[in-house]
């Protein structure tokens, strides 16, 4: 008996990979901007924590010095004792031995007498750095946090 050579073809043709190529690429896209959204908004909300930590800790220098900290200083004041102070909190008024960054890794800004008349205030401008800005790259305050 002669065996029959099958012309059956094993395997995916050159459009079937494309096509599967180009549904994992919609897919990746749309993952990946998920994940970075998330990360911003993750980034935002770090910003806000810590925005509302700092404003406590310079009303509770305040109470305990009866004056904020100076804008030429600013809140390095809440890490280290400043000469003119006796009753100092032991250990300073944060948690830890840094003023913490933003949630992009930016130094946050002290102010006195801000616009808003209230007593100071502390800044983040957001993931660009730049004052001003919309969503993401919008300032953020310490007044606004609550």
């Amino acid at each position: 008996m002669k065996k029959r050579k099958s012309n059956v073809r094993y395997g995916f043709t050159m459009v079937e990979l494309m096509a599967v190529l180009i549904i994992i690429g919609l897919l990746a896209t749309l993952v990946a901007t998920k994940v970075v959204s998330k990360i911003d908004q993750a980034k935002k909300t770090t910003t806000k924590a810590n925005l509302k930590l700092l404003h406590t800790a310079v009303n509770t220098f305040y109470m305990d010095t009866g004056r904020y900290p100076t804008e030429d200083v600013g809140l390095v004041e809440l890490i280290e004792q400043p000469s003119d102070i006796t009753k100092y909190e032991p250990g300073g008024y944060l948690e830890t031995t840094e003023i913490p960054k933003d949630g992009w890794g930016n130094d946050f800004i002290y102010e006195r007498f801000p616009e808003s008349g209230k007593p100071f205030v502390i800044k983040s401008y957001g993931a660009d750095g730049e004052e001003g800005g919309e969503d993401y790259d919008a300032d953020l305050l310490s007044t606004d946090a609550y």
